[in-house]
């Protein structure tokens, strides 16, 4: 017997080589690959840099510029788009690009915060409502199904008129209005999760009920609601700016793009750069927005996985 064969075992069989450090495969993840996905996706690739293009601009730019949104120049009043004034200036002779900033920085703060009081309602309603199941989930899917038949706009501006025009108030209500659909997907998630072998295994451990909802269901159904979320913001914004058209939004000196827009239209037939400037920013978010939602929707979803 050879020094090779007392090495090998039983049979003379030659064991399998063990792959080197280096040439094992690097692990992977659902947001890993959910990122691989939505590179691909091109357009919603552009959607989110132009998103990000315009925050920066309403954040970072209003510091840039030598004009105050509230500093008036009643003498020179609305003037067109020059190399002084890029975006003209309105009525009262203020620099509306600066206006147009500072009306984008409202914007967004409500659609973020809005979304994210939805967020926090909707995603612990849902899972709670889908892990307890039976007579308790029937209640509380009851109650989301008489809020839905309520008009949403309606309660908002009930909400403002009793308890006044405040705008942190505002994002509370609309918050407030936007949960139900999160409530729903949620749940629906949450009702398949349980019923996995990873959550019998923590219930006959004994891990209490909010255990189980906040450390092993609700993480497992943040995919949907990342997507959900991204679409709420721009219904959210939608719903500012329709509210701040009547009147019932911010409120001046402070401005947003839907108080921004109720002003242009108001003169669009003489001063149309009025209208045409924080109404095209205005699109411009939530066109991305939106096609930024469709892209983590698909990139999200392992069923679109190429292989």
């Amino acid at each position: 017997m050879t020094a090779l064969d007392a090495r090998l075992p039983s049979g003379g069989a030659i064991p399998p080589r063990l792959p080197a450090s280096g040439d094992r495969e690097a692990g992977s993840s659902l947001w890993r690959d959910a990122w691989q996905r939505l590179k691909r996706n091109r357009l919603a690739l552009f959607s989110l840099f132009l998103f990000l293009a315009i925050c920066l601009f309403c954040i970072v730019g209003p510091w840039l510029v030598p004009w105050d949104s509230q500093a008036q120049d009643l003498l020179m009043g609305a003037t067109a788009p020059s190399a002084r004034h890029w975006f003209g200036t309105d009525t009262l002779g203020r620099d509306l690009m600066v206006r147009t900033m500072e009306g984008g920085r409202i914007s967004l703060l409500v659609g973020t915060v809005a979304t994210g009081v939805s967020l926090v309602i909707g995603v612990v309603y849902g899972a709670t409502a889908g892990y307890l199941g039976g007579r308790v989930d029937a209640v509380m899917m009851r109650l989301v199904d008489i809020l839905y038949a309520l008009p949403f706009t309606i309660f908002v501006i009930l909400l403002m008129v009793a308890f006044g025009r405040s705008m942190w108030l505002m994002f509370f209500a609309i918050g407030c209005v936007e949960w139900l659909s999160m409530a729903r997907i949620v749940r629906a998630g949450v009702i398949d999760l349980r019923k996995q072998e990873f959550i019998e295994a923590a219930v006959s451990l004994g891990y209490s009920h909010s255990r189980i909802i906040f450390r092993h269901l609700i993480p497992n159904v943040m995919g949907p609601v990342i997507v959900i979320a991204t679409l709420t913001v721009p219904a959210v914004m939608l719903l500012e700016a329709f509210l701040s058209f009547l009147g019932l939004g911010v409120q001046p000196p402070d401005a947003s793009w839907g108080v921004l827009i109720n002003e242009g239209q108001q003169n669009m037939a003489i001063f149309p750069w009025l209208l045409i400037f924080p109404a095209s920013l205005f699109a411009l978010a939530l066109f991305s927005l939106s096609f930024l939602g469709d892209g983590l929707r698909d990139a999200l979803d392992p069923k679109t996985a190429k292989d």
